[in-house]
């Protein structure tokens, strides 16, 4: 492997910026210091200033991959992911045929090497009839066991709270869970259908999976965790009662933590109208008085992790009633200058974003060697220009659906070049043709 050495950078870290040079070799950071230029090196980037971060690791993707390749894939959505910012993935079991056992978890690793541009992980799901399973999984070979407490997710909806209560009680490594309930669900849709019919629109979408669902869900799992004392980790909260569950300060030593995902921090109910289908997710987009809450608990370290929560349709999938299409939208790609764009705004720092984005997503899920700005890990680093702006277009769009939510938008920063494993795989607004990834090692 190549050495390669970073100028003139602020070097965004563990709190602190500061401003010097980081060597790279044989795929590691091998030195940083405020003046390295005298070191030889194979290839120089010139910063100019610019913030030099740790690479992001997403911590909840849907690449699609097996089953669903006609919207998305490990190949497309990892180079997506590297446009975005993010250097290592963990990707959600809810594929077909689904991440249940540990051959289908190695299925999906054979899949992605070689062909996975940023690093990789894949949770294992948990089901009705797996859990013996689950109790023998080597902890070292997935970040952690994925449950849909509530969700129309295909045959991963778990609600026997026997079944709960025996993967909570004997799980040993993290438990990510999506809380929606679904009989709460089930009733508010009857009503609205009820109401309006089959011209039920998508404006509803946040009051049939309503506040109450959420709650109802995230505070019975944060109870079983409680409980069992398990180690607890509560994807995509969307209101702000739910935050009243979680304990604000430091992830180090949290037992109990939860995501924000960028879409829910972007945007609010009133963009229903122009949007429609394009931002039906589960859990729903809410309203901005949720939003608010969602930035202030990030500030105050009451949400630990910021996610995308990438789940890419086609647009015919998405061109339906609303009662009709799939929830989910592409976001990998414009995390990192969404999150620039909340910088930008004054509602996080470019320290808060690295924390939650990169530093604290290592930490919670015991990731080996990544996350940070430090010798001795491996490279995985973005250069970003929190001064160029991104205008996102469909156009620009390298998810193989070919459409994003921010499409028409300009946010204010974007990705100067992504190095994975010290490899360079995006730089100057194209990929390089690299594909660096590699398995993402738990250090359990």
């Amino acid at each position: 492997m190549s050495s390669l050495l970073i100028t003139d950078a602020r070097i965004v870290n563990e709190g602190r910026i500061t401003e010097g040079d980081v060597l790279v070799a044989d795929g590691r950071i091998e030195a940083i210091g405020p003046d390295l230029q005298g070191r030889p090196a194979d290839r120089v980037i010139e910063a100019r200033g610019r913030w030099l971060l740790p690479g992001l690791i997403d911590d909840q993707v849907h690449f699609r991959e097996p089953g669903m390749e006609h919207k998305a894939d490990i190949a497309t959505e990892s180079a997506a992911a590297v446009a975005g910012g993010v250097t290592s993935f963990f990707e959600m079991p809810n594929t077909k045929p689904p991440a249940l056992s540990p051959d289908a978890l190695e299925d999906k690793y054979r899949r992605a090497a070689g062909r996975a541009t940023a690093n990789y992980a894949f949770f294992m799901g948990a089901a009705h009839d797996n859990a013996d399973m689950l109790e023998a999984l080597d902890p070292t070979t997935t970040p952690g066991i994925k449950i849909f407490m509530g969700s129309s997710t295909g045959n991963m909806l778990v609600d026997d709270p026997d079944v709960l209560d025996r993967i909570f009680r004997t799980a040993t490594i993290p438990v990510v869970t999506h809380c929606e309930d679904t009989p709460t669900i089930q009733a508010n849709e009857r009503t609205y259908r009820e109401r309006y019919g089959n011209a039920v629109e998508p404006r509803h979408h946040p009051e049939i999976r309503s506040h109450e669902a959420c709650w109802l869900s995230s505070s019975f799992a944060v109870g079983l965790a409680r409980r069992h004392g398990t180690s607890l980790h509560v994807l995509h909260l969307t209101t702000a009662r739910e935050l009243e569950l979680f304990d604000a300060g430091p992830i180090e030593g949290k037992r109990i933590t939860c995501e924000a995902c960028i879409h829910h921090l972007m945007f609010d109910d009133t963009d229903y109208a122009a949007l429609g289908n394009r931002i039906k997710c589960n859990p729903a987009i809410k309203s901005a008085e949720d939003r608010r809450a969602l930035l202030a608990a990030l500030r105050e370290d009451r949400i630990d992790v910021v996610a995308t929560d990438h789940a890419p349709h086609t647009r015919e999938e998405k061109e339906v009633p609303y009662l009709e299409a799939p929830a989910g939208l592409p976001l990998i790609q414009d995390f990192l200058p969404a999150l620039l764009e909340l910088v930008h705004r004054g509602e996080l720092t470019i320290e808060q974003v690295v924390e939650k984005s990169s530093h604290n997503v290592a930490r919670r899920f015991d990731v080996a060697e990544r996350g940070f700005i430090r010798e001795g890990c491996w490279a995985d680093l973005v250069l970003a220009d929190p001064e160029t702006p991104t205008r996102v277009t469909d156009a620009a769009a390298l998810s193989k659906c070919g459409w994003s939510p921010f499409a028409g938008r300009t946010l204010q920063g974007s990705v100067t070049a992504t190095i994975v494993s010290g490899t360079v795989a995006w730089e100057n607004g194209a990929l390089t043709g690299a594909i660096p990834g590699r398995r993402i090692a738990f250090d359990r």
